[in-house]
């Protein structure tokens, strides 16, 4: 069995990054942690929020990568010299990705209870209406 693509369909010309877009994005894991939501707070602005609760902000980094959200988090491990007589809250590190769109832009971070939220804006398209000229043969 062949694989399709969009390069096989005709009137789909030049959308093969697309389809790259979306072989990344499939990649780039389904892990529950941390949790987090994507809300749309306008027209063309977004924000993420991941539950990060225990990270101090020197434990979280943002970056952006090939047009990727990275949100890695790396707790320090300070139970050296302590005794748990239980221990639920595991200090565990995370990587978060999310692939931006051409024209997304990543705006402030903001660390509150627990929480971090990470703006987004889209810039809206212009409309260009272009003529071409024919030229005789």
């Amino acid at each position: 069995m062949s694989k399709l693509t969009l390069g096989s369909y005709p009137h789909l010309l030049g959308f093969e990054q697309l389809e790259r877009l979306l072989e990344r994005s499939a990649k780039a894991g389904n892990e529950g942690y941390p949790p987090y939501n994507i809300e749309q707070t306008s027209d063309h602005s977004y924000r993420i929020t991941l539950a990060v609760a225990g990270f101090a902000e020197d434990d979280l980094s943002i970056t952006i990568e090939d047009r990727q959200l990275v949100i890695r988090g790396r707790q320090r491990d300070d139970s050296e010299g302590r005794v748990f007589l239980h221990r639920g809250i595991a200090a565990r590190q995370f990587q978060r990705m999310f692939v931006l769109a051409d024209g997304v832009e990543v705006g402030e971070a903001v660390m509150e209870n627990g929480l971090l939220h990470i703006d987004l804006t889209r810039a809206v398209p212009e409309t260009v209406v272009q003529t071409i000229n024919i030229k005789k043969g």
